[in-house]
């Protein structure tokens, strides 16, 4: 097969974002299939394009024999307001769309465009009808609702007009699919029909991620004392996540003085949230780490920590959770009941209610003085990933499923 896969992140070299294009085609190429990959210069985490990239031309890759990228520029905002990301994702939208529609004139079976962002999703659409290959629509998360449900954005009717050509948009792909149960009844009550949705759920390498038997090198590297129960939070520092409740926690903690709070990761929030930390003395911060290291970072973890707020819910599944659960470590996640993130953890750590500090703080102390139910959960977190997450069962089945399948016209 030959495959046009259209994303804004492409980077397999880093944790969470970026991954899921990357590994896929990936896999894809390492399956024999011929693939294209139309996406930006690397930015993330620092929303600064990476110094050996170009930030206002097009680049070209040959990252394998059957894999090959076109990077476009965009406009990458220092510090990303509501308006600020609307302009930044039209940015790549603008670059991106001859390239892609000149792929019309060649010879492909399937386009997949990943949202974010939803102005790409255009531009696949023509180039699919051009050369008649199958167009997938693969929603990552509703970066609409999420804006707006977060007050990145506030005009209910910018809200009206963008969500009513976001329906009409998914409603004209061949196969529209999504990352859980949850949001793919969220694609069918935007009208998309039904038989056209398929779960295509976030996956982990087992095999690279796994419980080691031994303590993180981490401990030794960023001189953390042996006897410190690590609570561990690797990922986006950005306003969806709330972490301001996870640094005043930590702060009502202090005298709790058998924890630590290692912090992992930067984003639009970093400046704040760091300034906000000042003085409490049971955090410390750090930068994300490449991927040949994160198997020592998420075993640095006695308890994992999935914070979020609530507006974000089901709006977003947070790919570092796939991670976590494959570690073997408990997890405290702060997630409304009935979510699919509470449904997942609520048999391999706490959930508690968003923007609670108080819960947050007993369900630390809880899992703290438990060690018996940190092992237990951690034991049943590993099961779930094997049960539930391999990346190789996953993404067979998307080829099988969607990518052989005749499309539904």
């Amino acid at each position: 097969m030959k495959i046009l896969i259209y994303s804004i992140f492409f980077s397999p070299e880093l944790i969470g974002i970026g991954k899921f294009t990357g590994e896929m085609a990936t896999w894809l190429a390492g399956q024999g299939h011929s693939i294209k990959v139309i996406t930006t210069p690397p930015y993330y985490p620092n929303w600064r394009v990476f110094p050996s990239y170009k930030r206002f031309w097009y680049q070209k890759e040959k990252v394998s024999i059957n894999l090959s990228v076109l990077r476009c520029p965009i406009w990458v905002p220092r510090r990303p307001t509501g308006l600020k990301r609307i302009l930044y994702l039209l940015s790549f939208a603008v670059s991106s769309f001859f390239p892609v529609i000149w792929q019309g004139l060649k010879s492909y079976d399937s386009v997949i465009v990943i949202e974010p962002p939803l102005f790409c999703a255009p531009a696949a659409l023509i180039m699919a009808r051009l050369t008649k290959a199958k167009a997938i629509l693969h929603v990552q998360d509703f970066e609409v609702d999420a804006a707006f449900h977060l007050g990145l954005l506030h005009s209910n009717r910018l809200k009206k007009i963008i969500t009513e050509f976001e329906s009409r948009i998914m409603q004209r792909f061949n196969i529209v699919s999504t990352i859980s149960p949850n949001m793919l009844r969220r694609l069918i009550q935007r009208n998309v029909n039904r038989k056209k949705c398929v779960l295509f759920p976030n996956w982990v390498d087992t095999q690279a991620i796994y419980p080691l038997e031994h303590k993180s090198q981490f401990r030794t590297t960023w001189k953390l004392p042996h006897d410190k129960i690590v609570l561990l939070y690797s990922g986006n520092i950005g306003a969806k996540q709330g972490l301001e409740y996870m640094i005043e926690a930590a702060r009502l903690l202090l005298p709790y003085q058998r924890i630590i709070f290692v912090i992992c990761g930067t984003g639009a929030m970093f400046p704040q949230l760091r300034k906000v930390s000042e003085g409490v003395g049971n955090i410390v911060w750090h930068n994300l780490q490449p991927m040949d290291k994160l198997n020592e970072l998420l075993n640095l973890a006695d308890i994992h920590l999935l914070i979020q707020r609530a507006d974000a819910a089901d709006l977003v599944m947070p790919s570092k959770l796939t991670g976590m659960l494959a570690s073997g470590k408990p997890i405290i996640a702060t997630s409304m009941p009935g979510t699919q993130v509470a449904e997942v953890v609520q048999n391999n750590g706490i959930v508690v209610p968003p923007e609670s500090t108080n819960a947050l703080v007993e369900a630390i102390k809880n899992l703290v003085d438990n060690p018996e139910k940190r092992v237990e959960y951690g034991r049943n977190a590993r099961h779930y990933a094997l049960l539930h997450l391999k990346k190789d069962a996953i993404l067979t089945t998307f080829k099988n499923q969607v990518l052989l399948k005749e499309p539904l016209k």
